[in-house]
């Protein structure tokens, strides 16, 4: 998302004038102000108004934050309302910020709305100086422990609030290592800290122009300010583009009395959760180090215990913590994240928040706290999402990832375009691929990038690797449609389709060499990964059951929200299939329906002889007798297609990419002509394939004769497909069967077209009743893939019983991009800029594209009340999308079969969290 301001925010002045509030202590807020406290402040006031043993504090609000950034200064209350916080702080603490012979310390962290892990500043052990560090030693009665803690703060402020460069420091600590003969920090004593804390002093004076501040008043005012100029570091600017958070939010403070974990053996700092997050299994879960600081934890200098080890160390604070992690998870009703200090055998609460988790944990955990009657069936479906079903539905590598004793070998790293892991031998063209399939052998198809034509190399592979094309190119769409594993845009590999090889770094792999690849990272190795088969499709393929004795528990789980989501979604699901088989797993898959069938692809392999003698016909009488080829064989796909679907629509889209593509490529066909013309063997097919070639040639075929423009000046090309669906229809009908057909006109741009195709459908449909004695059903509609159709719906809608909109090339058409050539020039640039939060190919553009989506469908209706309404692209399985294709009040999504279980969710979720918006 951009980091544009949000022009509804209010001004500093207005703000000052409204006598806002903009410290609040840990006593006054709760969680349901994290719009003002931040994650980590609200929550801090949540377990303090829970009664929980959490170090008294105080927050800045996001409010402050906002003031400070829009106007560079803080607000004019800002400063005496920290005064009065602090002085009651130090009031209920018994000593003063940086008091000589007891010092207070506070850390000053940062806390956004969002968790932004790392992005932001933090500084601990503010209120120590040259004074109060005797008196912090003689309380502790650790002399190394107060060095120690002061070196960290001049480490940290000089870094953070001054600006010196961090390097300086760990340098410097470096060599004091090195000095001294040890290579971890804990091995210098206290007079090697105190050299160590007057080096560093010399270096902020040195390269902070200033010295280290000694009063402790003026270290916390300064440590505020950073922290609130960290919102807005490249770093964190970047990470919120990247998790699209709003850019205008900022950040809040929380200012905290230190504790220390490091004070003895009966002290230390943990991690807890109250859930496993990896598979959601309740327990006792985390790690637990015993007299050290929360950072000794993170940096792994010593070896944690299992925080089951705690009852042993010490079974006050274990049982007490125990109790702790109950109290909170009940109260949030999910599972908590919670880091914690004993400080002498008192138990602290340092931060607590609803728990990241994988995907299975996220599903196991939504029916587990159903079944304790925390949460009902809505709560638990919003608890998980599409994004996390389709990881659990993807084959993937196991970790431990050795075979015959060797690991695996990293060549190289592209893009993860679809998710899933694929073991196989490489080979280079679709012809091997499909050859050394049948022989069961499996591969790899490695390309430089993919067109229709790898097709057949594609069903055959495993995987599908590129060294070119991103997300959207034709390998990324057609490996999703098809739940194959595919890594795009791999470009340090080098690849040589020829010599049917590839190389990197001088590595040489030739055809036959097994390569793994692993779509959810983009990571490409050399050799065999062993590969985990996913439970889930299992369930989704019916080869598994959820009621089984022997069910996986994790299927159990999905089963069981898959069930609430149909059981409440408006939105049915449809899939994009061009065959029985696809249309079968489709409807294993819980579609209802196909959406989109692309007879395109049917005219494909042996077939394409057969288009060619349609394109290089010149009389009316070798056009006739092309057609004539061709609708048996159209028919015959149909029938096996009608019969998969059964009692379901099927919406068939006629013909519509630019004949060239059926074609032999112009460059390989000259080259062909002019070697055979050289040796005075002129082949007379070839030379019209090359007249033929030439004169169909666009200079940009996306927008040129294809679609409903086809059907118009190709005579009988559409009126074939027409009767090869109706015959095919009727076929089934006397068949007992029960065909559903919807006939869909592609890329119409105004109504007269789609009259003009509609008249002459009709009369086929008519003919076709007429010789079969069958009444036929038959819908007729179109795509909404132009602006020009969407802006003029209610007129198409006249002469359409319904509309599905192809979002795919509405997205190029909206915003002026040819989706192959945009995604390898610039798209990544303007991801890094913020320009788009993410690709308007993957997620629906709602501002613009959308926006068309929504006046299209309020025209089509009033002039149609009963218009049926879908959605055939990409987009009708992003999980996003979905939720706004249920807002404007479409019928169905439609989207290839693997993303089937991920809409059907999606649409379910969309209906749960629905309050009305549904514009029907």
């Amino acid at each position: 998302m951009s980091e544009n301001k949000d022009p509804h925010v209010s001004t500093p002045e207005s703000r000052e004038a409204q006598g806002q509030k903009f410290v609040y202590d840990f006593t006054e807020g709760n969680k349901d102000l994290k719009d003002l406290l931040g994650g980590k402040g609200a929550n801090l006031a949540e377990m303090t108004n829970l009664g929980l043993p959490v170090p008294p504090g105080f927050t800045i609000t996001t409010e402050a934050c906002k003031v400070y950034l829009d106007s560079g200064e803080e607000p004019a209350e800002l400063r005496g309302e920290v005064s009065a916080h602090l002085d009651a702080l130090e009031a209920r603490m018994g000593k003063k910020l940086g008091q000589a012979d007891d010092p207070l310390l506070v850390s000053v962290r940062s806390g956004a709305k969002f968790s932004m892990p790392g992005m932001m500043d933090t500084v601990l052990n503010i209120g120590l100086s040259d004074e109060s560090v005797a008196g912090l030693a003689v309380q502790a009665g650790d002399e190394r422990f107060a060095w120690d803690s002061y070196r960290r703060l001049i480490q940290m402020f000089g870094k953070t609030v001054l600006g010196v460069d961090g390097d300086l420091f760990e340098e410097a600590l470096e060599s004091a290592k090195e000095a001294k003969g040890v290579t971890v920090d804990v091995d210098l004593d206290a007079a090697d800290l105190k050299k160590l804390v007057k080096q560093f002093k010399k270096i902020v004076s040195r390269d902070a122009g200033r010295d280290f501040p000694q009063d402790p008043r003026d270290q916390m005012d300064l440590a505020i300010k950073a922290v609130f100029d960290s919102w807005n570091t490249d770093r964190a600017k970047l990470y919120r583009r990247q998790e699209r958070i709003p850019g205008d939010l900022g950040t809040a403070v929380n200012v905290c009395s230190m504790v220390f974990g490091n004070l003895g053996p009966d002290s230390g700092t943990g991690v807890a959760f109250t859930r496993d997050p990896a598979s959601g299994h309740q327990g006792v879960y985390g790690d637990y180090l015993q007299n050290a600081q929360g950072e000794d934890v993170v940096a792994g200098i010593r070896n944690t215990v299992p925080l089951a080890e705690l009852e042993s160390i010490d079974k006050k604070s274990y049982d007490q913590l125990m109790q702790i992690m109950n109290t909170l998870e009940t109260h949030y009703k999910d599972l908590c994240d919670i880091e914690f200090t004993i400080e002498r055998g008192q138990l602290w609460m340092l931060q607590t928040r609803v728990g990241k988790r994988t995907a299975g944990a996220a599903f196991r955990i939504a029916t587990q706290l159903v079944d304790q009657g925390l949460i009902d069936e809505a709560e638990a479906l919003q608890r998980v999402n599409g994004a996390q079903l389709a990881q659990l539905m993807f084959p993937r590598f196991d970790d431990t990832g050795a075979v015959d004793g060797k690991g695996p070998e990293l060549l190289g790293r592209g893009i993860a375009a679809s998710p899933g892991a694929a073991v196989g031998k490489a080979v280079f063209d679709s012809y091997t691929a499909v050859k050394w399939s049948r022989s069961g052998e499996k591969v790899i198809l490695i390309r430089r990038e993919t067109n229709p034509d790898d097709l057949d190399g594609m069903i055959a592979a495993e995987g599908i690797l590129t060294s070119r094309g991103g997300k959207t190119s034709h390998a990324a769409v057609v490996a999703r449609g098809m739940g194959k594993t595919c890594v795009c845009g791999a470009e340090e590999l080098e690849v040589d389709t020829k010599r049917r090889r590839m190389t990197v770094d001088g590595r040489v792999i030739e055809e036959g060499d097994v390569v793994s690849i692993d779509g959810s990272t983009g990571k490409v190795y050399l050799g065999e990964v062993p590969v985990v088969p996913s439970p889930v499709v299992e369930y989704f393929e019916g080869r598994m059951h959820a009621g089984a004795d022997d069910a996986d528990e994790l299927v159990a789980a999905v089963h069981r929200i898959m069930a609430y989501a149909d059981r409440v979604r408006r939105l049915r699901v449809r899939a994009n299939a061009d065959n029985a088989e696809d249309a079968l797993r489709a409807r294993r898959f819980g579609a209802q329906g196909i959406g989109l069938c692309r007879t395109e692809h049917m005219f494909l392999g042996e077939r394409r002889e057969m288009v060619e003698k349609l394109i290089l016909a010149h009389t009316d009488a070798e056009r006739e007798t092309a057609l004539e080829e061709l609708l048996p064989l159209q028919k015959a796909d149909f029938i096996e297609l009608f019969e998969a679907m059964d009692g379901l629509p099927v919406t068939v889209r006629l013909l519509d990419p630019p004949l060239h593509e059926f074609l032999p490529d112009i460059t390989e066909l000259s080259v062909r002509v002019a070697l055979a013309e050289s040796r005075k063997d002129a082949n007379e097919n070839d030379l019209r394939l090359l007249q033929a070639v030439h004169k169909l040639h666009e200079q940009n075929p996306m927008l040129g004769l294809r679609g409903v423009r086809l059907g118009l000046v190709i005579p009988g090309l559409f009126a074939m497909q027409v009767r090869a669906i109706a015959e095919a229809a009727a076929e089934r009908r006397n068949a007992k069967g029960d065909p559903r057909v919807e006939i869909m006109i592609p890329l119409v741009g105004t109504v007269q077209e789609l009259e003009i195709v509609r008249e002459e459908a009709d009369r086929v449909i008519a003919e076709v009743e007429a010789a079969t004695g069958t009444r036929l059903k038959l819908t007729i509609g179109t795509m909404i893939e132009l602006p020009r159709a969407a802006l003029t719906a209610g007129q198409i809608a006249e002469a359409a019983q319904f509309f599905s909109f192809g979002t795919n090339d509405l997205t190029q058409t909206v915003w002026g991009f040819s989706r192959d050539d945009v995604e390898a020039s610039f798209f990544t640039a303007y991801l890094e800029k913020g320009i788009f939060g993410v690709s308007p190919f993957e997620t629906i553009d709602k501002d613009g594209v959308g926006s068309l989506v929504r006046s299209a469908v309020a025209a089509g209706r009033a002039t149609r009340p009963d218009l049926k309404l879908g959605v055939c692209g990409e987009h009708g399985g992003d999980p996003e999308s979905v939720h706004f294709f249920h807002e404007v009040g479409l019928d169905y999504v439609s989207c290839s079969p693997f993303r089937i279980p991920v809409a059907r969710l999606e649409a379910g979720r969309a209906a749960a969290d629905s309050t009305g918006s549904d514009s029907r």
